[in-house]
């Protein structure tokens, strides 16, 4: 396999409009989740993750129009205007406000003129796995097409269809979420926008990891429920490593999905135990920005580039004590680390799960 490298496009979430900006918040411990007035079915303050500065209406378009400033001010506008240039969206539900209409009927629009692409879009909706999915897809397109580099957009916004929809499941928390911990009450809803750029070759002096392999799974168990025994994840996560050709012992770091609900995060215990990775240091990112659905695979490996780029283990935000049967080496603090190699998971309904594997590019 020729090598593929990734780096950064841009992030915003509630802690920040930039990559620089957000990881300076999370080296702070800070967290992007807020009780929100009123936010419930009725009218409950569910803590959420939200971006203050949006609009109450056309949220996703306007954090869409943002992403796409952010990145022709980091990177220039011939980027995206190149035919070599491939543009993929993770999105699980895009502008949901234009049902029954096509939702991503003005992804499409905005994002051909605010970048004015000459390819088609593609677009992966995939519940919670979409944005692992995805660069897991851009990394198949340079491999296998005439594409020179890969975007790759996660974004969801906010709306009241997706905090009543997960509140009708009573997955939400009425705390911010406590991923893994004992004491953990369930999901907390977030927005967010991510960007990474694939590409064959390094381009630009930013910094970048090599992606070295990635999979996905579906252990077919439930809508929503994930396979109590972890097998979905545990067959992507060993199918992963043997396309990255690296064993357990050579993974440095694991980003997991870590949604603070019972069954997610019992599971994903299990499978890291599986897959030998019960020593293996992790952290969950959701007690920072909540859970952004198709944004978080971006966000999570944006921030966890950041990481083996300053040699530093963000701690996992919310957790105190070990609440899986498992015990899995979760971070309590942040902790300066060289590190080389992670892996990121990610889990959703419908039974799937992804993973895929980075290195540090010394």
């Amino acid at each position: 396999m020729s090598p593929i490298f990734m780096t950064y496009g841009t992030m915003i979430t509630p802690l920040g409009n930039s990559v620089e900006e957000n990881f300076d918040a999370m080296l702070k411990e800070q967290s992007g989740v807020d009780f929100a007035e009123n936010s419930g079915f009725n009218q409950e303050n569910w803590p959420l993750g939200k971006i203050n500065s949006l609009p109450a209406k056309n949220r996703y378009k306007e954090l869409l129009q943002r992403t796409c400033k952010n990145l022709i001010s980091s990177h220039g506008s011939e980027l995206f205007s190149d035919e070599n240039t491939l543009l993929i969206i993770s999105s699980t539900k895009a502008d949901i406000e234009a049902l029954p209409k096509d939702t991503f009927a003005s992804t499409r629009s905005i994002l051909k003129e605010e970048l004015s692409l000459k390819n088609k879009i593609v677009i992966i909706s995939n519940a919670c796995i979409s944005g692992v999915i995805a660069i897991n897809t851009a990394a198949d397109y340079l491999q296998h097409s005439d594409f020179k580099k890969v975007v790759v957009i996660g974004i969801d916004a906010l709306t009241d269809f997706i905090i009543y929809g997960f509140q009708s499941l009573f997955a939400l928390s009425n705390e911010p979420s406590q991923p893994f911990d004992k004491n953990r009450k369930g999901i907390c809803i977030g927005e967010a926008a991510g960007v990474v750029i694939l590409s064959k070759e390094k381009i630009n002096e930013q910094f970048h990891v090599e992606y070295l392999g990635g999979s996905s799974s579906n252990d077919a168990n439930h809508i929503s429920g994930p396979s109590r025994t972890g097998e979905g994840l545990f067959r992507s996560i060993n199918l992963t490593m043997q396309r990255a050709k690296i064993k357990a012992a050579g993974i440095d770091f694991i980003s997991a999905h870590g949604t603070g609900t019972n069954y997610n995060d019992e599971m994903e215990s299990i499978a890291f135990d599986r897959s030998g990775l019960i020593a293996t240091p992790l952290n969950s990112l959701k007690g920072y920005f909540g859970h952004t659905l198709g944004a978080a695979g971006l966000i999570e490996v944006i921030a966890t580039m950041k990481m083996m780029e300053n040699s530093t283990l963000l701690k996992s935000v919310g957790f105190k004590e070990t609440g899986t049967t498992r015990a899995i080496n979760v971070l309590r603090e942040n902790k300066q680390q060289e590190v080389t190699t992670i892996l990121k998971t990610a889990s959703g309904f419908g039974g799937g799960n992804a993973s895929l594997i980075l290195k540090k590019c010394l």
